[in-house]
């Protein structure tokens, strides 16, 4: 590995998870409500969506604000109340768009990844 290989990966992986973060997010939230803690944690199991807190909380009050997410107190059994998150009908539409959009989005970019490309030469030719 050369010397800043490392940041230039790190910053590639940041990029494209700044892309996908918000439909990740909307995807936790599915199937059920989510504290943001829980969120943070799922996001970190999976590895290359591990953020921050400092990424998380702003992106979910930019959902909100956008009304894609709506939220709600619960007590906890275990320190004070949570706020929970839930999808709103149109963040279940964004998120039902993206995930139709999503296959083709990543078959072409894991094409242009697997097979080698030449640019064309013009000719000058018009067609």
């Amino acid at each position: 590995m050369e010397p800043g290989d490392s940041t230039k990966q790190a910053r590639a992986a940041a990029q494209l998870r700044k892309g996908v973060l918000e439909y990740c997010v909307l995807a936790l939230m599915r199937d059920r409500p989510r504290y943001g803690v829980e969120l943070l944690h799922a996001l970190e199991d999976s590895g290359a969506l591990a953020t921050s807190q400092g990424t998380v909380y702003p992106l979910l009050s930019r959902l909100r604000r956008d009304d894609l997410v709506t939220t709600t107190w619960q007590e906890s059994a275990s320190g004070p109340p949570r706020r929970y998150y839930a999808l709103t009908d149109s963040g279940r539409a964004a998120l039902d768009e993206f995930t139709h959009v999503w296959p083709g989005f990543r078959d072409a970019v894991d094409t242009f990844l697997a097979t080698p490309h030449h640019p064309h030469h013009s000719t000058g030719d018009l067609v």
